[in-house]
């Protein structure tokens, strides 16, 4: 089964794996994607990192981004956890967890999930600097990673 969360609170790791792992005794690979807060940023040192998303329409972004990978490979679970509010250097933001059978389907639809996330799922991001905050666009490296997935 899968799923898709997004919440304020930190998320447990562990739990998530093991929760994932339980479903099915066919799964013979988890594979997972954590994406950390830096405190660094366009040469800038961040302080804080406010990630804001409009609920019922982010979800629903991030469900489509499971589906269609669900569609692409034979998985037997997904997990993805997107953070939003305030967070610090460090902080986990998100957690993406493919499970299948064997581990080339698994690492597929872990980067294809997390590139589809970074371009496709509605956040908005605010750093807070020196200087004072801004807003943050996608990276232009975001486009073309989800462009070699085709489609």
């Amino acid at each position: 089964m899968n799923q898709v969360k997004v919440q304020t609170e930190a998320f447990d790791i562990a739990a998530i794996q093991d929760d994932l792992r339980a479903e099915n005794p066919a799964i013979g690979a988890i594979v997972t994607f954590i994406g950390l807060m830096r405190d660094m940023n366009e040469g800038d040192e961040v302080a804080t990192m406010t990630l804001e998303h409009y609920p019922g329409m982010t979800e629903k972004a991030l469900e489509a981004i499971v589906k269609e990978a669900d569609e692409r490979w034979d998985l037997l679970g997904i997990r993805v956890v997107h953070r939003v509010g305030e967070l610090t250097p460090l902080d986990p933001i998100v957690l993406v967890a493919a499970a299948s059978a064997h581990r080339g389907e698994a690492f597929d639809a872990c980067e294809f999930v997390i590139d589809y996330l970074k371009t496709r799922a509605p956040f908005w991001k605010k750093e807070s600097t020196a200087d004072g905050e801004r807003w943050v666009d996608a990276r232009h490296g975001d486009g073309e990673a989800e462009a070699r997935w085709g489609k």
